[in-house]
């Protein structure tokens, strides 16, 4: 048996607890786990529409959580962290010029997918004008992880079957990593932005 096939087992064991660690870990952007829990999802051990649900849920409380830590506490919780401060002013930057598209991308790259919702609450932007991007934004981030787990999982069934379960982990894994090298090609060009335009 392999690691992966344990894993899918774990998870449809105890499916109900899933949930919540999707819901918890997608408060956070892990786009691991939106790929890999698509890719349960596809294979019938999650359910897809639930699985979003929770993806979804999960990605918007986060983003409001910090948002509204940035209004209640953000002037001293970057006056004693100042390595984030670094960070959350460079994101406060470029929410003060891209405004309307920065929060519907912000979970994808790496760098500022943490801390993109604590800028937007540092910025000038309003209660009302956040929660409708962040609602926009948390869907199609939600529903493109989901769902780009969920093709993986029907390529690798197409072309792999189910005798090759070795290959089909390792594919998983190129699929993540590639997965993860593009959220990092979009950060460094954000943050090119941001030092062409201070």
């Amino acid at each position: 048996m392999t690691d992966l096939t344990q894993l899918i087992d774990a998870v449809r064991e105890h499916g109900e607890v899933v949930y919540a660690f999707i819901f918890a870990y997608a408060a956070s952007h892990a786009l691991l786990m939106a790929l890999f829990a698509g890719y349960a999802a596809q294979l019938g051990v999650l359910d897809l529409k639930m699985t979003i649900i929770h993806c979804f849920a999960g990605s918007f409380a986060g983003d409001v959580f910090r948002f509204w830590l940035a209004r209640r506490y953000g002037e001293r919780l970057l006056a004693r962290w100042p390595r984030i401060s670094a960070h959350a002013t460079t994101v406060k930057r470029l929410v003060d010029r891209h405004a309307l598209w920065l929060p519907l991308i912000h979970r994808f790259p790496y760098g500022i997918r943490g801390l993109g919702a604590f800028a937007y609450g540092l910025s000038k932007m309003s209660w009302g004008l956040f929660l409708v991007l962040n609602l926009i934004g948390a869907a199609v981030w939600a529903v493109s992880m989901v769902l780009a787990g969920y093709a993986f999982g029907k390529v690798s069934d197409k072309v792999l079957g189910d005798t090759v379960s070795g290959l089909s982990l390792a594919m998983l894994v190129v699929f993540l990593a590639v997965s993860w090298l593009l959220s990092r090609k979009l950060e460094q060009a954000i943050e090119a932005d941001a030092r062409r335009n201070p």
